[in-house]
């Protein structure tokens, strides 16, 4: 399984970026799809989730400012970001994970880097 994530940019203060996690197959449809970031210094963080059935559970810090959402046929996931913060710059990574037997199973695809100009 392949991950790719894009839409980074430098955006300033209050503008909007989506970024996009394309998958090599329709790993959403049986995984959860996930966006995660992580700020210099920080740990990396769950920013939003998506689950195969299209619950939605997000970071108090960015409710009512982003959105998640899927499309099967595309096999992608996308974060629409809006109301941009300088808090919200850092590396965006996007997710895949489904719960086994074992535990999860998680797929992690590139980052994308994320700047937010005050």
């Amino acid at each position: 399984v392949q991950l790719q994530a894009s839409g980074g940019g430098l955006v300033q203060a209050g503008g909007s970026l989506r970024l996009s996690c394309t998958a090599s197959g329709s790993i959403f449809r049986t995984n959860s799809g996930g966006w995660y970031r992580q700020a210099p210094g920080k740990q990396r963080e769950l920013v939003a989730r998506i689950t195969s059935g299209g619950r939605t559970n997000y970071a108090d810090s960015v409710k009512g400012r982003f959105t998640i959402s899927r499309d099967y046929a595309k096999s992608t996931v996308y974060l629409q970001m809006n109301g941009l913060k300088p808090e919200d710059t850092a590396v965006y990574y996007c997710n895949a994970m489904r719960v086994a037997v074992g535990g999860e199973i998680n797929y992690w695809g590139s980052g994308t880097l994320v700047t937010v100009s005050s």
